[in-house]
């Protein structure tokens, strides 16, 4: 029994390597996007499509991360995605030009897609082999990535302003994170065999295993679910600072208040996530967190003030933390195309859910804007009714 225990440890820390590989590359060049935006001299709207390009190549990989991930499995697809976002680093800070920045960032997006894919395709497997959880601690190495990151661009800035000394540094940084998954990263799904299956019937079904087919019922269930989460998540992040400050009056000094709480309450939830979907199960904490969540908000946006919006902010950071994870988790063991889908319908909704939260504001006034995020995190909490959830029994 400890060899199968040391092989999950193991195998969750090369696994979380990856996440917090991520959460690192991501972070390390939008923290640097002022320098370029002066350097390329971009105007606000240049430089939003340039972060909406990353988004956008994302969410437009989802043909070929399924293709991919069954050609090649989670593993090595994995690391090739990794050695993509290494290379992109070099590659941003060399962009002569903007439009050479847009593709560069662009295909940045699409590498991303395929390591989002393998990561948590790998994640899930290693919860049913062992019949653990462990995706949402996983999902907060993510987030401990993108802290260590930014904590990092702010160190460089103060030796110097340029991009290659920084852009080394966190190279670095990443080849190393690579080198924790060298000896506990699992095989994961394995690509068939270059001769195919010998006996005709196998023939037939690898065939019919590979044949594109139109999404299921439940995936475009679970699909919702991920996008409505990404909104709410992205959404917080993007507009939580400017409601404190416009809506609930705030103080200058007070309104950045709003992003810190929802992040660390997102990160402590996941901490201890696993062991609720292991007491729970995964439906019941995404279904009851995400109400939670819609509720909190709803409440605080009608109560006004600052202290009830950062008790409704943090409602949500609790909430909606173990969305990602357990809907990875459910999407995974549908196979390769459901997972690609349900990820691209997630990035979809980081992307243009504060787009459409900004366009109601314009339009009602950013209280409704907030009242329309609530209305996001409770219709997860519908979604969740139609997803089959996987139960693990090991805490």
């Amino acid at each position: 029994m400890l060899p199968m225990r040391d092989d999950f440890r193991r195998a969750q820390v090369a696994i979380a390597a990856l996440f917090c590989f991520l959460g690192f590359q991501y972070v390390t060049w939008v923290s640097r996007l002022p320098l370029v935006k002066d350097e390329l001299g971009l105007t606000e709207t240049e430089l939003g499509l340039l972060l909406m390009a990353c988004g956008a190549g994302a969410a437009a990989s989802f043909p070929l991360v399924a293709h991919l991930m069954k050609a090649m499995g989670a593993k090595r697809l994995g690391y090739a995605a990794a050695a993509a976002l290494l290379l992109f680093l070099p590659a941003f800070a060399a962009a002569p030009t903007y439009p050479v920045a847009l593709a560069v960032v662009a295909a940045d997006g699409v590498a991303v897609g395929c390591l989002n894919v393998a990561m948590n395709a790998q994640g899930a497997a290693l919860e049913e082999l062992h019949e653990r959880t462990a995706m949402a601690k996983m999902h907060a190495t993510f987030s401990a990535g993108s802290l260590a990151a930014a904590l990092l661009a702010s160190l460089v800035q103060t030796v110097t302003a340029g991009l290659a000394a920084h852009f080394a540094v966190a190279a670095a940084l990443l080849l190393a994170m690579l080198g924790v998954t060298r000896t506990g990263l699992p095989a994961g799904d394995r690509p068939a065999p270059q001769h195919g299956p010998e006996n005709p019937a196998e023939k037939r079904a690898e065939k019919e295993r590979r044949r594109w087919r139109p999404p299921s019922r439940l995936t475009l269930w679970m699909g919702c679910a991920m996008a409505f989460g990404t909104i709410t998540e992205g959404a917080m992040n993007d507009w939580s600072t400017l409601y404190l400050e416009d809506v609930a009056d705030a103080a200058p000094e007070v309104a950045p208040l709003g992003i810190a709480v929802v992040s660390v309450m997102m990160v402590v939830a996941r901490l201890f996530a696993d062991g609720w979907r292991t007491r729970w199960g995964d439906g019941p904490v995404v279904g009851l967190g995400s109400a939670l969540a819609g509720t909190g908000l709803a409440v605080a946006v009608l109560a006004g003030g600052v202290v009830p919006a950062l008790l409704g902010f943090a409602c949500v950071g609790l909430g909606v933390a173990a969305v990602t994870p357990c809907v990875y988790v459910a999407a995974a063991r549908e196979g390769p195309d459901a997972l690609s889908l349900v990820a691209s319908m997630g990035t979809t909704g980081l992307l243009g859910g504060p787009a459409a939260i900004g366009f109601i504001a314009g339009a009602a006034g950013l209280a409704w804007g907030m009242a329309a995020v609530a209305a996001s995190a409770l219709l997860v909490s519908l979604c969740t009714t139609r997803i089959r959830w996987p139960a693990l029994s090991n805490a």
